[in-house]
């Protein structure tokens, strides 16, 4: 991307609002313009038909239209979970995920190229962080995906690779654009941002009172277990981060979800599930148990399906919301950070 370009599709309506009238003009030709980045999903400047060919060139010439190029999809045989790779303008790779519910389609979309933040069972973290996304490449992760299928995307997870809250002010925008009326409109309830538990981020998040859903990374029942797993808890403690989802809920309404990886032989015990269930016991939340996927650079294994719902059933005995993920996308490097991984060993050979 040209330094001295405006990333235009990253631009909420009020700033294209202002930068049409700065280019001199007219300015129902703002709403336009954002029409064609926003509803049609133009890849081109040239695909904006019923705009002036004075106004396109000066567009050409000022802006950049952030555009992801498929590079890989992969689809599972067992369940239509779709995988995606994309190329960056700049030629690194992300990943994203189509899932299909009877409650519509859900893409899972990556924020970050890479990530830093260390947690032992996460693939997409073992490079460590190459850059944060912007809004507009964020944005098209959702925008390619629903032209490649034809149907409407409905609900989007802020889930694959990278930590959202390492990349906030683009996914502050990112929420913004999605949820606009003049662009796909997504309602905001069919949004959930994920966490590892960066505290101060989180609050902050809870001030905006948006009304998606917050998922932390949890996977452990205590402080001394998290640290094992995930590094962040070194800097915020489980208290706290459990206060900060307390705050959340104070703060938007919104019930919490906890997302809890389950590892054989690490966290899946019944003494486990106890604790787990004292820790959460008082809070507006919900638990989302994941069976691991399974990594070459590491030996976790996932539980056998008796310790799995025994899991269950010991949490719900314990008055807890709770369900197991629906396992997508095994066939098909579901889990985060893998189908890059993988496509980058290649292109070093």
């Amino acid at each position: 991307m040209s330094d001295n370009k405006i990333d235009i599709r990253s631009y909420s309506f009020s700033e294209v609002k202002a930068l049409v009238e700065q280019m001199g003009e007219k300015p129902f030709r703002a709403k336009q313009l954002y029409e064609w980045m926003h509803q049609k999903q133009a890849e081109t400047f040239s695909r904006m038909t019923n705009l002036p060919k004075s106004f396109l060139a000066a567009l050409e010439e000022n802006c950049v239209l952030v555009t992801l190029k498929k590079e890989t999809v992969q689809v599972s045989s067992e369940d239509g979970t779709r995988k995606y790779l994309f190329a960056l303008p700049d030629g690194n790779v992300i990943e994203s995920v189509l899932m299909r519910y009877r409650h519509g389609n859900s893409v899972c979309i990556s924020s970050q190229v890479g990530c830093r933040m260390g947690c032992k069972f996460c693939a997409s973290t073992i490079d460590g962080l190459v850059r944060g996304l912007t809004a507009s490449e964020m944005l098209e992760q959702v925008y390619r995906i629903g032209g490649d299928i034809g149907e409407r995307i409905s609900h989007v997870v802020v889930m694959g690779s990278g930590e959202p809250l390492d990349n906030f002010d683009a996914l502050l925008k990112f929420i913004a654009l999605l949820t606009d009326e003049n662009g796909l409109n997504i309602s905001q309830r069919n949004v959930t941002v994920s966490t590892c538990g960066i505290v101060p981020r989180m609050r902050e998040l809870a001030d905006r009172k948006l009304a998606i859903t917050l998922a932390l990374s949890l996977h452990a029942s205590t402080q001394e277990k998290r640290l094992t797993l995930m590094p962040v808890a070194n800097k915020y403690g489980l208290a706290e981060v459990l206060s900060a989802c307390r705050y959340y809920f104070a703060k938007t309404g919104r019930r919490v979800t906890f997302e809890y990886s389950l590892v054989a032989g690490v966290n899946d015990c019944a003494a486990e599930a106890k604790e787990l269930a004292d820790l959460v016991r008082g809070m507006n939340c919900h638990i989302n148990l994941i069976p691991v996927n399974p990594i070459k650079e590491n030996d976790f294994r996932q539980p056998g399906r008796k310790a799995i719902l025994a899991f269950k059933n010991k949490l719900e005995s314990s008055g807890i919301h709770v369900t197991i993920r629906r396992e997508m996308g095994r066939d098909i490097d579901g889990a985060c950070g893998q189908l890059r991984r993988r496509y980058e060993r290649r292109c070093e050979q």
